[in-house]
């Protein structure tokens, strides 16, 4: 990928210092590797974009939308189709839908990581039989 423009990267950061509540409460549950062990990071440049959210592994962004992107939606669908392109998955939700059902969208966010793999069984240990 290219470099990132000093303005769009010092833009990412005035971001991360001045996140809404809503930001705040979903950054709350995703930072520290809190779900299933994959780290996300916030207000992260991509491309000539700022996403919310991401889990670069995953290539998966979260976004969450506020009142101004009824006004933006031309925008939006741009700037989701060139992160597409580039092999990102976007999952958004409003920012009610944070306030309103936390668990909800946690769930919903779990739904797009891959499912925990199972650890193979340790070589001479103690079987189990179930007769």
């Amino acid at each position: 990928m290219q470099r990132i423009s000093p303005k769009i990267k010092n833009n990412s950061r005035h971001l991360r210092n001045n996140m809404t509540d809503v930001e705040r409460m979903l950054w709350a549950k995703v930072r520290s590797r809190q779900l299933q062990g994959f780290r996300f990071r916030r207000q992260h440049p991509i491309g000539r974009y700022i996403v919310d959210f991401v889990c670069l592994e995953l290539k998966l962004i979260i976004e969450l939308d506020g009142g101004q992107h009824m006004d933006q939606r031309q925008y939006d669908t741009n700037r989701s189709q060139w992160l597409q392109i580039n092999g990102f998955k976007t999952v958004r939700f409003w920012n009610s839908d944070i306030l309103d059902n936390p668990d909800g969208v946690m769930e919903t966010i779990c739904m797009h990581l891959p499912q925990p793999r199972l650890s193979p069984p340790i070589e001479g240990g103690a079987e189990t039989h179930i007769t």
